[in-house]
Formats: C-alpha cells, structure tokens, sequence
C-alpha cells in the first residue's frame, strides 16, 4: 500500500467488480422498480384519460387524471366525490361520475331534479335540468342498501350513470378510487373539485 499526502492509496487494494456482479446490480435494480411501480398502480393510484363529455363542465374529453386509489381503504366515500368504477358490461372500459345518493338513502329523479328521503337535493354540479326519459330507474324512489351509491355526471342529459340500467347503483366494493388531480392539458392542471 502506498501513502500519499499521509493518507493511504485505497486504489490499488480495490477489487474489480466482475462483469456479473455489475449484472446481477442492474437487475435487482430493475425488478425493485417494476416492483414499486406494481403496487403504486395497484394500491396508491393511476393515470386515467377522460373519454366522453359527460361530466363537463367539471372534467373534459382528454383529460388526463391521477386516481387516489389509497384514500378510500381509510374512509367511506362521500356524497359529490368524482369516482371511477369499471363498466360492468365492456372489459378494460371505466366510468367517471359524481356521487350523488349515499347508503341508507331514498333517491328519486323527478322534474328533472333529485330528491334525497323526498327533499330536493340543492347541488350546483348539474349542467342543466334533467330531462326525463323512458329506462330512468330513479323515476320512482330507489332506496339504497347499505353498501350502495348512486351517480351521475355532471352533464346530466349527456351521461350513462345510475339512472341507466345498464350501470345501475354501484355496491361500494366496485368504486375504484377518488379522481384526484388534472395533470392533462397543462392550462388545465390542479385538484379536481369534489365539493
């Protein structure tokens, strides 16, 4: 071992590393973040892309989201938060809507307004009043289980949402997570509004 200034040279004591340990570094690297890119997805959230226009004024056609998939594992949902569930009939395929009805509650569709245990609900999320139409499953009160919710987009007469039979009320085991914030059009960018 040489000594310079009074300090040793360590370069020469220094073991090279083989071709494989430099391998075997770079994999373990790779699988730890396929790893922690795996549960982030899975259990803190995800990008999502807004496809339609039924929830304009709020959220836009190309819109580009992070879903909280994290915050409902600690709490319940809440009445006017924007959701994402899966559509039930089309693999791959998710809706964005706004919680309307919570469990426990009667929920009823007339005049074009919603009526909550018989008051009419005073909510500012709908771009118009409702028109009414022939598969409205809330034209007649619904009374909601324990575990179920009730939704709509906010552009009401443009929106497939619980009044269609064909998405229904949503069992809370089927909510997905929370939209959180816009991070696509960049003029666009924030939280999303829930209340």
């Amino acid at each position: 071992m040489e000594i310079k200034d009074g300090r040793p040279d360590k370069k020469k004591d220094a073991v090279p590393k083989s071709a494989w340990q430099e391998l075997g570094g770079w994999i373990v690297y790779i699988i730890l973040i396929i790893g922690l890119t795996y549960l982030i997805i899975t259990f803190v959230g995800q990008r999502t892309q807004v496809d339609g226009h039924s929830m304009e004024p709020s959220l836009s056609h190309g819109d580009n989201l992070i879903v909280d998939k994290l915050s409902y594992r600690f709490r319940d949902p809440s009445r006017y938060d924007v959701i994402v569930f899966p559509y039930q009939h089309a693999e791959n395929t998710y809706y964005i809507k706004r919680i309307i009805g919570m469990p426990g509650e009667t929920i009823q569709i007339k005049d074009g307004y919603v009526y909550i245990n018989g008051e009419k609900l005073d909510e500012h999320f709908g771009a118009e009043v409702m028109q009414e139409t022939s598969n409205n499953i809330a034209a007649n009160p619904v009374e909601l289980a324990d575990d179920e919710y009730f939704v709509l987009g906010d552009n009401r007469n443009h929106s497939s949402d619980s009044r269609d039979p064909s998405v229904g009320i949503l069992k809370r085991s089927q909510i997905i997570g929370r939209a959180w914030v816009r991070i696509f059009p960049f003029n666009k960018i924030g939280f999303v509004k829930h209340e």
